[in-house]
């Protein structure tokens, strides 16, 4: 019978025990990446209902209640923060980690790279646990520009202004970083 080196056992042994957090990490990722997607796409079946039904003036009421109570609602439903923030924020500032990850974000974009695909995730401890940061870019689609765009109709800048007087939001292009949704969840 043969004897592994200690280095070898060693290794095997730190491999096995890191293995349950790396697939709780793994596991923690997917979910996050489940969690963002639930959130955009029942977001946007909300704003698509509301700008058939008032149009632009609609969807602002739609990112202003519904938007903040569906993030609350995946928040209570995966134990997890959840939100959006921006670089230009119309309502929740980014935290300096995100703004950093926002920064990163938009470099990237300018590199070439589809704000739709662009993502990011790392384990930091929070009060001395483990805990997974999230974020996934929100590109700024056509339909986006009606009310973050440059050229806003007077009647959708009135609403805006109403609810949101330190709005950010606005002046986006076409495919431009907007945002992200980010979430922060204990592993």
């Amino acid at each position: 019978m043969s004897k592994l080196p200690a280095m070898t056992l060693l290794s095997l042994a730190l491999a096995l025990a890191t293995a349950p957090v790396l697939a709780d990490e793994a596991a923690k990722i997917d979910l996050a990446r489940a969690i963002a997607k639930e959130f955009g796409g029942t977001l946007k079946g909300e704003l698509e209902k509301a700008m058939k039904a008032g149009g632009p003036v609609a969807a602002i009421e739609v990112c202003h209640s519904k938007a903040p109570a569906i993030a609350k609602d995946l928040s209570a439903k995966y134990r997890a923060e959840v939100h959006r923030t921006s670089l230009k924020p119309r309502a929740t500032a980014p935290q300096d980690w995100e703004r950093e990850v926002l920064a990163d974000f938009d470099a990237r974009r300018v590199s070439g790279e589809d704000p739709n695909a662009i993502e990011f995730h790392q384990v930091v401890e929070i009060d001395g646990k483990p805990h997974l940061r999230y974020m996934k870019a929100i590109g700024t689609m056509p339909v986006c520009l009606n009310c973050h765009g440059t050229d806003i109709k007077p009647e959708v800048k009135a609403r805006l202004e109403a609810l949101y007087p330190k709005d950010k939001a606005t002046g986006y292009k076409a495919g431009e970083l907007r945002g992200a949704f980010s979430i922060t969840a204990p592993l």
